[in-house]
């Protein structure tokens, strides 16, 4: 009989393997195998000048040197680039991250209960779901010097005289903020309520019935229980911030006016792909941008993150 039994059991941990199987194969192959790629161009000179190709030349590091290399205004323009994609996305990530929570806390109240909720939730995500372009062509228009905020504030006696809100650094900067902040504070606002109904409500009906305040309870319960949560959004939030290209690439017709204090990262990868068909130098932009984005992702989760006792 024991014999029998066990001709007749299954073993069910291959299965699981088995149906993992395809999830590996495409990554592999879609992204593993680009990133090795990617890695291995970065080592080559390879890119069009007119109709000659040139290379693909093994030229070891130089790719990344030139990328180092200070220019004619006596800047490295990666680093450039970097501190204008880092400084649009905390200006934009501030914010967003602060009206997310406080909107999580009001439509996670049970004391509140708000009415219309669904539809307030409705409306505050509806920006994500639009096209970056399509909302960075309805800033251009609305911003331009014949656009609406201009005829407002010439109407009311605001303005002497239009203003092209994108010729200058600081409304151009800010203008690419925004944008982030009303198309990502919706999806942020969700994944935080999220996290907040995953709490026991039982923790904070004791620390109402032991009176502690609404703070309190902020401070003591809702925040260390919601930080797993908050990691993980700050880390999605600052991959999507320094990947930053379609809004600034429309809203500043793709060179980054004024004097290119909107230009990103990724824009100056995008330039080496669309240009010159220079894949040594868009391969290195990629290193680069990828290491940067684990150290920088790192730090995030050290400092947001609390070691339990």
């Amino acid at each position: 009989m024991r014999g029998k039994n066990n001709r007749k059991s299954v073993s069910y941990a291959k299965w699981g393997y088995i149906f993992i199987i395809p999830f590996f194969v495409v990554y592999a192959i879609f992204t593993l195998y680009p990133q090795i790629l990617t890695f291995y161009n970065s080592f080559f000179e390879n890119y069009r000048e007119g109709l000659t190709q040139i290379g693909p030349n093994f030229v070891g590091f130089d790719n990344y040197i030139k990328l180092f290399t200070t220019s004619t205004d006596g800047m490295i323009d990666i680093v450039k680039y970097f501190s204008n994609t880092m400084i649009m996305w905390i200006i934009g990530a501030l914010p967003q991250f602060a009206i997310a929570l406080l909107l999580a806390l009001i439509f996670t109240s049970t004391r509140l209960k708000l009415k219309g909720q669904g539809f307030a939730k409705t409306v505050i995500y509806m920006p994500n779901l639009i096209m970056a372009s399509a909302f960075s062509m309805l800033f251009f228009s609305l911003f331009s010097t014949v656009g609406p905020i201009n005829q407002i504030l010439l109407a009311n006696g605001i303005l002497d005289k239009a203003v092209d809100f994108i010729a200058f650094k600081v409304p151009a900067r800010l203008l690419v903020a925004l944008m982030n902040f009303l198309m990502w504070f919706g999806n942020t606002t969700i994944v935080l309520m999220a996290g907040i109904m995953g709490i026991d409500e039982s923790l904070f009906e004791s620390a109402r019935i032991d009176g502690a305040s609404s703070g309190h309870v902020f401070k003591d319960i809702t925040l260390p229980l919601l930080r797993p949560i908050l990691v993980y959004a700050a880390i999605t939030s600052l991959i999507g911030g320094l990947q930053m290209f379609d809004v600034p690439q429309v809203l500043s017709k793709g060179i980054g006016m004024p004097n290119r204090t909107t230009f990103t990262v990724v824009m100056l990868l995008n330039n080496y792909l669309s240009g010159s068909k220079n894949y040594g130098m868009a391969g290195a932009v990629s290193v680069i941008l990828f290491i940067i984005t684990g150290i920088l992702s790192i730090i995030v989760f050290k400092v947001l993150q609390k070691k339990e006792d």
